[in-house]
């Protein structure tokens, strides 16, 4: 097996080795990066690679896959003068997880646990199953109650094990790891595990090949857990450090009004969390999370690139929803929250890219 780069804690620098199950930091219980600093293929040596995500091998940390679905390459269409979205549902799974899912399955191959554990609003649980499913690994999937009965049945689908934790997000994702510690288990989390940041940060990496080699004035994300936004900010720093942008864009990242903890965290200029955000209903329930683990990075993420924090209400959801239904383009009510947020004018001339992050048949129509 090849040699697996190792982790650190950003916050104590505490390391760990690359092979392990360990999926935080065992000394203030965090997240972890990844010690790996790759660079970039030029634009014209791309050409004529497969035509997945992939085709960034040299960005990944994990080479040769064995569970792929062709995940990544995603469409780009414009909406309006000067903004376009990227049609991430249109992935296996139909939801911009897998990017990251995809990684986390194969290194669960390498590391031959007993069994592979996630926790979930649903989409990432999917991704998660289906690519478990894809390896050949054993899967138990939590999620909360009230989480959408249709991903319920697509974990399920992909014979994944469900628990259904009473309670919220948090409830769940306590539930997941306390029992992650078991021996033999791997936990895939998308929010711990930094292999899942190298998966998204290829989203990035198609911008700037769709483009012509370069990106656009602003990056808008969807923001719970920041999973997106943090491998935008991952791929934005490997592309201007190898010279291959000479600019980087601003990321906007974009929360539901009802649970925003990290836009109010912005408000007040804040490098941190403040106070407890109570859970409250949204339409947008992938991106509803009270305390995302890595908000430090996220708030640092944005500051850098001169972006900023924006919130949508539940009317701008569903008008926003049914608005892009109308253009041809059926996306949950989580995935339309970039659009709604930017699509009256709050960029003014800029030119921007919009994820669309996950099919609206996972939720059906917003309704009042």
């Amino acid at each position: 097996m090849t040699s697996l780069p190792d982790c650190f804690c950003p916050v104590d620098g505490t390391r760990v080795p690359g092979g392990s199950l360990a999926w935080c930091c065992p000394v203030c219980r965090g997240p972890l990066d990844l010690d790996f600093a790759p660079t970039p293929a030029p634009l014209k040596s791309l050409t004529g690679r497969v035509n997945s995500l992939w085709r960034y091998a040299e960005c990944l940390p994990l080479a040769a896959p064995s569970v792929s679905l062709g995940e990544g390459r995603t469409p780009l269409v414009p909406l309006r003068d000067g903004i376009s979205a990227k049609l991430d549902f249109l992935m296996p799974t139909l939801s911009f997880k897998d990017r990251g899912a995809v990684l986390l399955a194969e290194l669960a191959l390498r590391l031959e646990p007993r069994r592979v554990l996630a926790d979930s609003s649903g989409n990432a649980g999917t991704a998660i199953a289906a690519y478990c499913a894809r390896a050949s690994l054993p899967c138990t999937v939590y999620v909360p109650e009230g989480t959408s009965p249709k991903k319920l049945e697509q974990i399920e689908a992909h014979g994944a094990r469900l628990r259904v934790v009473e309670g919220d997000r948090e409830a769940t994702a306590r539930a997941a790891r306390e029992d992650a510690d078991e021996p033999g288990t791997f936990y895939a989390s998308h929010v711990f595990n930094p292999y899942f940041l190298h998966g998204t940060k290829t989203y990035v990496h198609e911008l700037w090949e769709d483009l012509g080699g370069r990106l656009p004035d602003v990056i808008v994300v969807p923001v719970g857990n920041g999973t997106l936004l943090l491998g935008a900010a991952l791929a934005v720093a490997e592309l201007y450090t190898a010279g291959l942008v000479d600019r980087r864009p601003a990321l906007y990242a974009v929360q539901s009004a009802a649970v925003a903890p990290l836009a109010h965290a912005w408000s007040k200029g804040a490098d941190d969390l403040i106070g407890v955000t109570p859970m409250a209903p949204t339409f947008a329930e992938g991106i509803a999370i009270p305390a995302p683990p890595r908000a430090r990075q996220i708030l640092r993420a944005v500051r850098d690139s001169g972006g900023t924090f924006l919130t949508v209400t539940e009317d701008q959801i569903r008008h926003a929803q049914a608005d892009l239904a109308s253009r041809g383009l059926y996306v949950e009510s989580t995935g339309v929250a970039c659009w709604a947020a930017v699509r009256e004018g709050a960029l003014g001339e800029r030119s921007a890219v919009v994820p669309l992050c996950g099919a609206g048949l996972k939720t059906g129509l917003a309704r009042a």
